[in-house]
């Protein structure tokens, strides 16, 4: 079985930041750079680009590998140290990547186990890319292998100055390679074949196994996986994946590497458990390609940058991937404009990157991303993309006083992997009831009150939060339940939605009236969870309608705020509210309509007291108002013009222009607003 435990990061132990490189950088920017595609001439000319540009951060080498090493045990690096060398002179720093992501085809054909075998136990060969199977140790060994050559040549090179492990991990395997590592994850995890029984509650069903080596992945099954067994089966697969990760973190080490090293997240990824990966990297990293069609999709944008910044602990993070303009996968991409694409880097800013990224710097002549937009387009520098792109670069360089900076917020939302597993398998009341879904209905709002929010991890400590916001919580853990409750107790207000503490830590239903861990918290307990008729239900006590989810609640110690009007659930309470001192908890038990759940998160903010990060901004519906630090970043995606009220003297860092008192924003515009005179260290405190 691979190894699972490595050597510390650095020598000293502790994890080199970000800081590391953006010291005598600034602000990083740039993105993918795939050279091994162009000429060398075409690469002189992308390094005088890039330095015209204002680009001082590229990532190189993630497809590589079949260019390094054409055949077995071959390497060619002459072409890779011309690039670095280049970029070197020319003052562009590099993100160096291991390129495992994409194994070249002779590895698949000499070594069929290394491919990854889907559900159906279809085995999948070579020709896109992800073609391998994280538990194959013919994989591993050769990505390993390729990995210390890569940092035994390049840990020092003055251009490299973090390093990629890998590339947005979320493979599958589901053949013999990962049915071997899931058996041995299994004897690691309950000990004994009776512990997986009774885990698994195999008695349902006569699913009882005998000995680990009867167990198989969850492949094509005549009805539904066994839960539990799915829940493992998600977790051990990002364990693998983390593990294949670390193994390559760790050559780098014992190779010299002592910079940042890090892989790219993918926001609300479903393959992977953040939470667990966290810890991993040196630098949170994420992939960001929202729908700019959508019109909430800056909220959406938003809800994933403060998940980046929960994840690396309020910590800037590195948006290391987005679109310049179309992304080539969607079936119809509307046109993105040099001003969205602005607004949309400045918005991960405010929200803590510390550097802006794309995939990627020179549009592919060739491939499947051939028509994905880039820094340089197609149709070269004198095009309206690559004149945004020179503009963000000037925007970016002067925002170095935004470095290091963090986003004060005293509401928490709370979010986990293994609950959204966990709470989407099959078989349950409704499979219309979504909890990404229910976490971006719960998180617009807030969105739209201009509230900084901290994504944090249940059981979290909550000791700083004066609200804190559950949507979803199917999986409740005890720690999670005592964090909750303690936050309660002190005088903290919660707003706890539908469908909460449900289960244990095994996907098994706790016993008792819902949720058992939280009943005397809410005020509330619940006797059976109801699919609502298509149309939704009225409530009666809000001008508002259920849909899709509903439950049989008992108000036992709570103030009913609204009713099922009509149906199964007619007059059994709705939504409710329990008072805790000066605060207060609320349930929500049913999917309610945006103007009712605003209705109750407007109730709750007035009583915590927790107002806007920039109150003039607020119920300005196009304008987007952040505080970073000292720094105060107002985003107008509206077509109007606006004036922003904002007490006191102030310096636009986006065009060096003083204002006071109040701001005049242009459509589609931005401004990025320090304090006139000397400004704080820290910068933690509210603007008012």
């Amino acid at each position: 079985m691979p190894p699972t435990s490595f050597p510390s990061a650095v020598p000293d132990g502790a994890r080199p930041p970000l800081a590391a490189v953006t010291a005598d950088l600034g602000l990083l920017y740039g993105g993918d750079y795939n050279p091994e595609q162009w000429a060398p001439s075409v690469w002189r000319e992308d390094a005088r680009l890039m330095r015209a540009a204002g680009v001082n951060l590229v990532t190189v080498g993630v497809w590589s590998w079949a260019r390094i090493e054409p055949e077995p045990g071959v390497r060619d690096f002459a072409w890779l140290d011309e690039v670095l060398d280049l970029l070197h002179a020319h003052g562009i720093a590099v993100d160096l990547a291991t390129p495992t992501a994409s194994p070249p085809p002779w590895l698949g054909v000499e070594h069929p186990e290394t491919l990854p075998v889907d559900r159906d136990g279809v085995r999948l060969v070579a020709g896109s890319r992800n073609q391998f199977a994280p538990s194959s140790r013919r994989y591993r060994a050769a990505a390993l292998a390729i990995a210390r050559d890569l940092a035994a040549r390049y840990a020092t090179h003055p251009a490299v100055r973090m390093w990629h492990v890998g590339n947005e991990y979320g493979q599958v395997d589901h053949g013999p390679e990962a049915e071997r590592e899931f058996r041995c994850w299994l004897r690691e995890r309950y000990g004994t074949i009776d512990g997986l029984n009774e885990a698994w509650g195999t008695a349902f069903w006569s699913q009882r196994y005998r000995s680990f080596d009867d167990v198989v992945p969850p492949r094509r099954m005549p009805y539904l996986v066994n839960p539990t067994q799915s829940l493992d089966f998600r977790r051990f697969t990002s364990d693998e994946l983390l593990a294949c990760y670390r193994e390559q973190h760790a050559a780098l080490r014992e190779a010299g590497v002592t910079t940042p090293v890090t892989t790219n997240f993918m926001g609300f990824f479903p393959l992977a458990d953040y939470w667990s990966w966290a810890d991993a990297v040196d630098v949170v990293a994420d992939d960001q390609y929202p729908d700019h069609a959508d019109p909430r999709s800056p909220a959406d944008a938003a809800l994933v940058q403060d998940l980046m910044r929960g994840l690396g602990g309020g910590a800037p993070w590195l948006l290391l991937e987005q679109a310049v303009g179309a992304t080539s996968w969607r079936e119809h991409n509307l046109p993105k404009s040099p001003e969205r694409m602005r607004l949309d880097s400045l918005q991960a800013v405010a929200r803590g990157a510390d550097g802006v990224c794309f995939f990627q710097w020179r549009a592919s002549a060739a491939g499947a991303e051939r028509f994905h937009s880039a820094m340089l387009p197609h149709a070269g520098a004198d095009t309206a993309a690559h004149r945004g792109v020179q503009r963000l670069g000037g925007d970016l360089a002067r925002l170095r006083p935004v470095l290091g900076t963090r986003v004060p917020a005293r509401t928490a939302l709370l979010f986990d992997w293994e609950s959204w597993w966990a709470a989407q398998e099959p078989g349950r009341i409704t499979e219309r009831l979504h909890t990404l879904d229910q976490v971006r209905a719960y998180y617009r709002p807030l969105w739209d009150r201009g509230v900084a929010v901290d994504v944090v991890r249940p059981g979290a400590p909550l000791g700083a939060y004066d609200l804190v916001v559950v949507p979803q919580a199917y999986l409740l853990p005890d720690d999670a339940a005592r964090e909750l409750r303690a936050a309660a107790e002190r005088g903290a207000c919660l707003v706890v939605g539908p469908m909460t503490g449900v289960a244990d830590r095994n996907a098994h239903v706790l016993p008792g009236r819902f949720p058992v861990a939280l009943a005397d918290v809410l005020g509330v307990s619940g006797e059976e969870w109801v699919a609502l008729p298509d149309g939704g239900v009225p409530l009666a006590g809000a001008v508002g309608v259920a849909h899709v989810h509903g439950e049989l609640l008992r108000a036992d110690d709570a103030t009913v705020v609204a009713r099922f009007a009509e149906g199964h659930l007619a007059g059994a309470p709705a939504i409710t509210r329990r008072d805790h001192g000066a605060g207060a908890a609320w349930y929500v038990g049913a999917v309610v309509d945006e103007a009712t759940l605003e209705g109750v998160l407007d109730d709750a903010l007035a009583l915590a007291d927790v107002a806007a990060a920039v109150p003039g901004a607020a119920g300005l519906a196009d304008v987007e108002a952040v505080q970073r630090g000292d720094l105060v970043f107002l985003l107008n995606r509206g077509g109007q013009g606006v004036r922003v009220a904002l007490p006191g003297a102030w310096t636009d860092l986006l065009t060096g222009r003083d204002v006071a008192d109040v701001v005049d924003l242009p459509p589609n515009d931005a401004a990025v607003l320090c304090p006139a005179g000397p400004t704080q260290e820290t910068g933690d405190h509210e603007v008012h």
